[in-house]
């Protein structure tokens, strides 16, 4: 039997919910939202890809095809039969591989500044930018702090690069660029029912309002979209309490 990647669990409620990071993100990041959730009510899933957090240690192909084989491995081992999805940034592909893999087993999404299904669509030029950052640390610097439009402390910014380059391996790093850069599947989930909420950023340069309106809301009919006061593209660190209480309404609802 194949190992299980690493994972934290929180609560141990009925409602189960996969959390599934971003490209520079683990599973701890999850843990402030998490811990705010009702733990009689769900059971929180913090998930780390292979080459990330506690599944450094994982070899593999660094795809989320790979990844979803993997999260589908672990929700088995749980028990889960039906659960919910949580994806942040990269973690939008993800969710959206787990749940085309999961066949009607996925109740819910929650798609947190997340990727659409039709990749970044990186040129050639931005895509030679992000792949430096692999190896240097300033380039993820530079990337995050764009990425919450330069409002956030520079020591937060420096911490969360450095933290980001020691707890995911270079390997990893590259190739899950790779794939959420530039790979398109959309045609697989258009018109899929699964009901969608789209969270993004006020502050958000890039996963904007229109960017989701052209894709995660046109393509899924069960879908909604909200806006996070005062965040950019990290909700988890800038807005936890906020991310938390949006998600628990939306999983509650009928």
């Amino acid at each position: 039997m194949n190992e299980l990647n690493g994972y934290l669990q929180i609560g141990h409620g009925p409602r189960k919910v996969l959390a599934m990071g971003g490209w520079f993100g683990e599973a701890t990041d999850w843990s402030t939202m998490a811990h705010a959730f009702d733990p009689e009510e769900f059971t929180i899933v913090l998930f780390d890809y292979r080459g990330y957090g506690l599944s450094s240690h994982l070899t593999g192909e660094f795809n989320f095809e790979e990844s979803a084989n993997d999260a589908m491995h672990l929700v088995d081992q749980l028990g889960w039969d039906r659960f919910s999805l949580i994806g942040h940034s990269m973690g939008g592909v993800a969710i959206q591989r787990l749940m085309l893999a999961a066949a009607g087993r996925v109740e819910k999404m929650v798609a947190v500044t997340a990727v659409p299904a039709c990749s970044a669509r990186m040129d050639a030029q931005r895509l030679a930018m992000f792949e430096s950052a692999v190896t240097d640390v300033e380039k993820r610097e530079f990337i995050i702090n764009f990425s919450t439009r330069s409002r956030l402390p520079a020591t937060w910014i420096r911490q969360a690069a450095r933290r980001s380059k020691e707890r995911s391996t270079a390997e990893a790093f590259g190739s899950y660029l790779k794939q959420w850069a530039t790979v398109d599947f959309s045609e697989l989930v258009q018109g899929n029912t699964t009901p969608v909420k789209v969270l993004i950023g006020e502050h958000d340069p890039t996963l904007n309002a229109d960017l989701m309106q052209g894709t995660w809301l046109s393509w899924y009919p069960n879908s909604m979209m909200e806006t996070l006061s005062n965040s950019g593209h990290y909700p988890m660190f800038e807005v936890p309490l906020a991310l938390s209480a949006t998600i628990q309404e939306f999983l509650r609802q009928p």
